[in-house]
């Protein structure tokens, strides 16, 4: 089928939409840590279940000490200290302006990839960063008293929570990385073309250990337990819970992958990062957030930054 890889990819910027959207309402309901400890679990449920199937191993039995030590930081850095201030943004910001934020991910990437394991910073990711920038400043800055002053139009707590996010992820997809080159350098020769593309989910699942074991710990040290108890009698919380895990890293990770070996990884990764423009009208359905057209802009222009990072 012609365009196939396209059209998951689009399927899969829809998927994170909708991921994003329940996050926003399960956080409202059940609390920060307490929806992340739900979905850590869920999630490492889901990925052990889908090793087994596709690995025949529930647990990562190939992976060296190296190949956990890498993958675990990874997890506390991108599921515990980057979906801690993405879900602090959908509470501060909202959902609309936490996924606007994301768009950041690819230059902290960039950045670190460049530092940690050598690889070229070229003029045209700078370029990138620069105008994923200048979309993310149109949409939050605005004209003060006087004309010539700008001024925040986002909490200030909110505009950190959402460069945290995208920190997170940027540095958490560099370090599993790492931990993935590791893994794969460990597992058998002759297993090694059976499952070498399910890999990814099988390295995943040990950034989720690291993630429940973290936002676990944490919920521990503040006394939420009790909060956790009582979120299982909270049925919409729970619902948008599972439509966040199911939809986020279940299914938008597996077709993210899947999109990958259709199309080229430019195209796919370019209309997966479509998810701040698709989230505009969802947004105001829901939470009654008005659209404008510097909003809109400033949406569009950090897509097309993205964008550059894939296509130049």
């Amino acid at each position: 089928m012609n365009y196939l890889g396209e059209i998951i990819s689009i399927g899969v910027a829809f998927s994170w939409t909708l991921a994003a959207l329940a996050s926003e309402v399960g956080s409202k309901h059940l609390g920060v840590f307490v929806m992340n400890v739900w979905r850590m679990a869920l999630a490492l449920l889901f990925s052990c279940l889908l090793c087994w199937v596709l690995m025949g191993d529930f647990l990562p039995v190939h992976a060296g000490t190296r190949a956990w030590v890498w993958l675990l930081a990874s997890g506390v850095v991108g599921y515990f200290f980057g979906d801690w201030c993405l879900f602090n943004s959908y509470l501060t910001i909202g959902s609309r302006y936490g996924q606007l934020f994301m768009t950041l991910a690819p230059m902290f990437t960039a950045l670190f990839a460049w530092v940690l394991i050598g690889q070229t910073l070229s003029w045209h990711s700078l370029l990138a960063m620069a105008v994923t920038l200048l979309g993310i400043a149109i949409s939050v800055f605005s004209r003060g008293d006087h004309k010539a002053s700008l001024s925040l139009q986002l909490p200030a707590k909110g505009i950190m929570f959402g460069i945290g996010a995208g920190l997170g992820q940027g540095l958490g997809l560099v370090l599993s990385k790492i931990g993935l080159d590791y893994y794969t350098a460990n597992v058998p020769a002759g297993l090694l073309p059976r499952v070498v593309n399910y890999l990814p989910f099988s390295a995943n699942s040990i950034r989720c250990m690291a993630g429940l074991f973290c936002f676990s710990l944490w919920l521990l040290a503040r006394g939420g337990f009790a909060d956790l108890k009582r979120s299982v009698h909270d049925r919409r919380g729970l619902l948008a819970m599972l439509i966040a895990v199911f939809s986020g890293p279940f299914i938008g990770v597996a077709f993210s992958l899947m999109a990958v070996q259709y199309t080229a990884a430019g195209i796919a990764s370019t209309l997966m990062a479509m998810t701040p423009i698709i989230i505009l009208l969802p947004s105001k359905w829901m939470f009654h957030q008005p659209i404008t057209p510097k909003v809109v802009a400033g949406a569009v222009i950090s897509c097309i930054g993205v964008s550059l990072f894939f296509l130049l």
